[in-house]
């Protein structure tokens, strides 16, 4: 049974989670070790039903022997916690490499990428378009033959800029042939929201409901997440994704944006009040899986990381310190399992210094609250750093209580 076919079918969202195979191609290496405990992780966002929500691509086996036992060890040690998948290009002989990669494994597929716009093709494999999409159809009959418990998918790269009427008619071969699903890809990540829609809606307009469409949207210019919902508004339920949003060049939606929004805005952007999951993710897993994917790549996560990014939860200044909730859109408690945290800046206030110190085990007066206010402000432009750390304020604070003991 296709259970990532059946979830698409039944109105429920796939993550296919691409850090590990195409983060690679953002100059970053997942050691086999981790990429099985990454694709674990991520399954259980969804618990038992992680295989019917989330399809892991382990890697590209064709790269190396390294590789491919990378992809190996991932399909024999990861299955039941996801659908693991092999990505290979349009070669019989990859396609090959690829099954026998995953082979074995439950819920495993290949991914196998076709070009579809006709500048593509003739760099791919030097022929038009209809002849590499009718290739396409002929490598998804040739890997149900080689093992029919593995399931084919078939990638359309640079579909952003292909003729949609040519690719209804070869997505409906393709799955007549076999495939599962028929991956459109913004190879380039050049679209914009409304073309990505439209693309969707008449490529699905051509092809029967039996024609299980996917997306695989690039971010070069910052629209992968906005595209991916237009995908989703149109009414594809397999979409692509990545921790961090790393992939190529400027990488693609970050899985933990995607999954956070669906969760809370599900009816907004799938335009239907159907549940899309069999069951919710449990988005307290998200940071932790991120600073994990982030430790692991020596990709930063920043301030400023939507949802994950060290800026959650933290505040630095007076009236967000005094009502939190009406300066941030959730409860980053209640949502994310975040705690929250003060930082002293440049802009403390009087409060924040106060509950800073209290922390610390000191209780201000106001005469000291002043005057740590103002060695908090002095010191951040001295040293040209916002945040003053805990163990520099304490110092400060056990200094001006001494000095005042001594003084009185």
């Amino acid at each position: 049974m296709d259970v990532v076919r059946q979830s698409a079918q039944a109105g429920r969202v796939v993550v296919w989670e691409e850090s590990a195979r195409d983060g690679a191609q953002a100059k970053t290496l997942m050691t086999p070790r981790f990429r099985v405990r990454l694709a674990q992780e991520t399954g259980r966002v969804f618990g038992e039903d992680g295989p019917r929500h989330v399809v892991f691509a382990a890697g590209f086996p064709a790269v190396c022997d390294e590789e491919f036992e990378a992809v190996r060890q991932v399909a024999a040690e990861a299955e039941g916690t996801v659908s693991v998948a092999a990505v290979c290009r349009g070669a019989l002989r990859d396609v090959e490499q690829a099954v026998a990669s995953v082979r074995g494994s439950r819920h495993a597929r290949v991914m196998v990428v076709v070009p579809a716009s006709e500048a593509m093709a003739q760099v791919m494999v030097h022929k038009t378009a209809e002849e590499a999409l009718r290739g396409g159809v002929e490598l998804a009959e040739a890997a149900r033959a080689l093992d029919d418990t593995v399931a084919v998918d078939i990638c359309l790269a640079d579909a952003s800029r292909a003729d949609t009427s040519l690719m209804s008619d070869y997505a409906q071969a393709m799955t007549d042939a076999g495939a599962g699903l028929v991956i459109l890809a913004d190879t380039v990540g050049a679209q914009l929201p409304g073309a990505c829609h439209d693309m969707f809606a008449a490529v699905r307009a051509g092809t029967d409901e039996d024609v299980v469409l996917a997306s695989h949207l690039h971010n070069d210019l910052g629209l992968g997440l906005a595209n991916t919902l237009q995908a989703l508004a149109a009414g594809t339920r397999v979409v692509s994704s990545s921790w961090l949003g790393i992939a190529e060049r400027a990488g693609m939606v970050a899985t933990e944006q995607l999954l956070f929004l669906l969760a809370r805005h599900a009816e907004e952007f799938l335009k239907t009040d159907a549940t899309p999951w069999w069951t919710a993710p449990d988005l307290t897993r998200l940071p932790a899986i991120a600073r994990m994917v982030s430790e692991e790549t020596e990709v930063p996560i920043s301030v400023t990381t939507p949802i994950v990014g060290t800026g959650v939860g933290t505040i630095s200044t007076g009236t967000p310190f005094v009502h939190p909730q009406l300066f941030q859109p959730y409860d980053p408690t209640q949502v994310l399992g975040i705690q929250p945290k003060i930082l002293l800046t440049q802009l403390a206030s009087a409060r924040v210094i106060t509950a800073a110190a209290d922390r610390l085990g000191h209780r201000l007066d106001k005469e000291q609250t002043r005057a740590a206010m103002s060695w908090v402000k002095t010191r951040a432009f001295r040293t040209g750093r916002a945040v003053v750390d805990d163990a520099a304020f304490a110092d400060f604070l056990d200094g001006l209580v001494h000095t005042q003991r001594v003084g009185a």
